[in-house]
């Protein structure tokens, strides 16, 4: 079964360390599953799911994604789907659009419970003023520096600024004229007073609202003053009567300080915070700041280049939605940080491709065969199985005619030891068609490249196989000249070199340069010429193919999806015969 590389030797406590034997219930679905009976809640389960609008989602949000509509599922609850749109100096109506395509392409459906933080700026300014009252908030004039300053460091107690005594009158008049815009950027915060010396640097007096003059991509510029995303956070669950508030790791510190804010608070009702580990890949980055820049800096095409992690990208490589919740739910959840190597991911891909994706045959470099004894003007018609995985996928009509393509590495003038496929005076399979036989080479005279085969073909194997017996050794693909169309086909490959790009140097440093080769004069069979986009294929014998976006009436481009060597499946089969 596929394992996760669990780097710090952690037990997951959950269904991650093998891949495919899911437990019937992981940690958090123990939680919801006792609380439901329990009754607490009165047995509901609200989730949510709580993007940033500041980028697009990956493969990590996918996991999240899969978790909260899951679970709320399971039991018949509902899952909110939840913009935090806080920090409108990063956010754009082209991510919310963007992420709720990904969610719904990923087969989940909020229905009418499309929330956004910015829905409740309203309730939440006056929130913090119930703090300010309860003496539990304060206007600090220090500045950014300061503030990083005087909260101190995990060995070293943080100290009280000299304006935590503010007068709770000052305090309120100051936080109205900090929302009237009446201060610039930066000369003053609303914080939470709480204690500068707790041993979580979270507790220590955190900023819950700051001055930022930026218009907002849905509230314009009706506010000056936003509130901070732990602010938010606790306070949306509650407003929302959300019941569990599953999150990743790197707010499991920070939980205290969800659970004071609704403690401090007038709230309807106080969800639990649960954390499990995220989704980390090899030969991925998943940090929003490393993909952004990889966008920005051209070192992919946008958002949705297929070498990225991200929904749209792994959509536009043709990934297929279902392959990506099988994957999410075989690596299962884990309490502690651990990395799955990216080849699941690509077995889960495959799998669902080779059950559904029909075959068709294409020559990526083609090279010229002549089969001297077919007549001129004849065209058979041979019939190919479309999928042999899908009964009821049944065959096609593929032209066959005298002069084909096939793979220019299909032929070997010189054939070493173990290479079975066409060479001089050797004969071999055409894919569900005839016996040929190389009889002669055609050369430039200039170069001696190979440019063109004579070949003898023996009528009688029509479909493939021989009536007296004889065998080969290979079956190649093929395609009719005369009926060929022309393709573009963009190999894609792995974007880093390293396992683990950014541990022994800069990211960037290990982007691999042929992630990336672009072929132009494929030759692809008829039935092909008409593919719409995201339509899958496997070509056979070089891989899984998808119609990309970039098509057009009178040029078809093919994405290179995953290879057919399953390097996860060897895996696998080695930890079976090791146990």
């Amino acid at each position: 079964m596929p394992e996760s590389t669990n780097r710090s030797g952690a037990d997951s406590n959950g269904p991650t360390e093998v891949v495919g034997e899911t437990a019937s219930l992981d940690f958090i679905r123990k939680i919801v599953a006792e609380d439901v009976a329990s009754k607490k809640n009165d047995g509901r389960v609200i989730t949510r799911f709580p993007p940033e609008p500041n980028g697009y989602l990956h493969i990590g949000h996918a996991k999240s994604i899969c978790l909260n509509f899951g679970i709320a599922a399971e039991h018949g609850g509902m899952c909110n789907m939840r913009f935090d749109d806080t920090n409108p100096a990063k956010e754009e109506v082209e991510y919310v659009e963007a992420i709720k395509k990904d969610v719904e392409w990923l087969g989940f459906d909020w229905t009418d419970r499309l929330c956004f933080a910015s829905d409740y700026f309203d309730q939440l300014y006056e929130y913090a003023v119930q703090l300010i009252n309860a003496g539990k908030a304060y206007v600090d004039s220090l500045d950014a520096e300061e503030i990083r300053t005087y909260r101190g460091t995990l060995q070293e107690a943080g100290r009280n600024s000299p304006h935590r005594t503010r007068s709770t009158s000052e305090n309120l008049l100051l936080f109205e004229k900090m929302r009237a815009g009446e201060f610039e950027d930066g000369s003053h915060v609303l914080r939470a007073k709480i204690d500068m010396a707790s041993g979580n640097i979270n507790m220590r007096d955190p900023t819950i609202y700051r001055i930022r003059r930026t218009s907002h991509h849905r509230t314009k510029d009706r506010w000056c003053i936003y509130p901070m995303y732990d602010f938010t956070h606790a306070l949306s669950d509650s407003i929302e009567g959300i019941t569990h508030s599953l999150c990743t790791l790197e707010f499991e510190d920070h939980r205290p300080l969800y659970d004071w804010i609704l403690d401090e608070s007038t709230v309807p009702c106080h969800p639990q915070q649960i954390e499990f580990a995220r989704l980390n890949l090899t030969y991925t980055v998943l940090s929003k700041r490393q993909l952004l820049q990889l966008v920005q800096d051209q070192h992919v095409t946008g958002w949705d280049d297929p070498r990225l992690p991200t929904i749209s990208g792994m959509r536009r490589r043709g990934y297929p939605a279902a392959a990506i919740r099988v994957f999410c739910d075989r690596i299962g959840l884990a309490k502690r940080e651990n990395v799955i190597d990216i080849a699941a991911l690509e077995h889960a891909v495959r799998e669902d491709l080779n059950r559904h994706s029909p075959r068709v045959m294409g020559v990526l470099h083609p090279l010229k065969v002549v089969i001297e004894n077919f007549p001129e003007d004849q065209v058979d018609e041979v019939d190919v199985i479309n999928n042999p995985e899908d009964a009821t996928a049944g065959t096609r009509k593929v032209p066959f005619s005298r002069e084909l393509y096939i793979e220019r590495d299909d032929f070997h003038s010189d054939p070493p030891k173990k290479f079975f496929r066409l060479a001089p005076g050797r004969e071999v399979r055409l894919r569900c068609a005839y016996f040929i036989k190389c009889v002669g080479v055609v050369r430039d005279p200039k170069t001696d490249e190979v440019t063109e085969l004579r070949c003898t073909y023996d009528p009688a194997t029509r479909g493939g196989s021989s009536p007296d017996g004889r065998k080969v050794k290979a079956t190649l693909h093929w395609v009719s000249v005369a009926h060929a169309v022309e393709a573009e086909v963009r190999l894609y490959d792995r974007l880093f070199l390293d396992e683990h790009p950014g541990e022994n140097r800069d990211f960037l440093e290990s982007l691999n340069p042929d992630s990336l080769k672009v072929i132009r004069s494929c030759q692809v069979e008829p039935s092909l010429k008409k593919a719409q986009s995201g339509s899958r294929y496997q070509f056979e014998r070089l891989g899984y193919f998808c119609v990309d976006i970039d098509s057009t009436n009178n040029r078809i481009v093919f994405n290179r999806t995953v290879l057919l060597r399953d390097t996860w499946a060897k895996v696998q089969r080695s930890m079976q015969a090791k146990r």
